[in-house]
């Protein structure tokens, strides 16, 4: 309520903001513990982070060493901008080797 409170606030003082979250499901089949998870999820993030300006982090299964989900999201006053960068992201995700996508999902604000 309070993003749509806020896209709305923004949009009557003339500025037009949006913002996508993506979410993904990820299997990690080479973990063979926590530590390696953390280790290929660290990479993937740091990847994303570096190439993209975005928020991202792991969002669930923090205690389960071969599955992960990450929440991304990304603010922008084109939305044809953010399609591109989502189409960008997943095509970054697929390259990665060690992980494997079991769900994603965008979901704009």
């Amino acid at each position: 309520m309070m993003h749509r409170m806020l896209c709305q606030c923004y949009k009557w003082i003339g500025l037009i903001m949006h913002i996508l979250l993506i979410t993904l499901e990820l299997s990690i089949p080479l973990a063979h513990s926590l530590k390696d998870k953390r280790s290929h999820i660290k990479s993937l993030k740091d990847r994303i982070s570096h190439r993209f300006n975005v928020s991202i982090a792991e969002v669930d299964f923090q205690e389960e060493w071969q599955r992960s989900m990450l929440g991304i999201c990304i603010l922008s006053n084109e939305k044809s901008y953010l399609d591109k960068q989502y189409s960008l992201i997943e095509s970054m995700v697929i390259d990665f080797s060690e992980l494997e996508i079991t769900q994603i999902t965008r979901e704009w604000i």
